[in-house]
């Protein structure tokens, strides 16, 4: 399962990035959706990586993240959000009764930003596994 947070501001953003990131529900700074390890992902992400920061979440940090950050569709209903992460590689959050997205704080301890040598080197991009660490600073 790939975590995609939308790092970037909506000024100077291409309209084709635009609306890329508008489908994939990623309209606003520090949102996040998860979606399917998928070679159309992928293709997603390699169109989108100046704007995103992604990476693959484990269990620990996807159960903290629907914890504190899942809002539910029908707020009348009951979900168990540590059911939610187990069935989450078979349906999609939709189906579970839980918004496709989640809205994060903006990560504490600020953003690595700097630049390297005229490459800019911070969080834009593959993460990889560090993208856990940078989930739990913005729950």
């Amino acid at each position: 399962m790939k975590a995609i947070i939308r790092i970037s501001g909506l000024v100077e953003v291409a309209r084709t990035v635009e609306s890329t990131l508008s489908r994939m529900r990623m309209r606003r700074k520090y949102t996040l959706v998860l979606l399917p390890a998928t070679p159309v992902t992928n293709l997603l992400l390699k169109k989108v990586r100046n704007f995103v920061a992604y990476g693959n979440i484990d269990a620990e940090t996807l159960v903290a993240l629907l914890q504190k950050r899942a809002h539910l569709i029908d707020k009348n209903k009951k979900v168990d959000l540590a059911e939610v992460a187990k069935q989450l590689e078979k349906k999609s959050l939709q189906e579970l009764g839980i918004k496709p997205f989640f809205r994060l704080h903006p990560p504490r301890g600020g953003i690595d930003a700097r630049l390297h040598f005229g490459v800019r080197k911070g969080v834009l991009g593959d993460n990889k596994e560090k993208i856990n660490d940078l989930i739990r600073r913005m729950l």
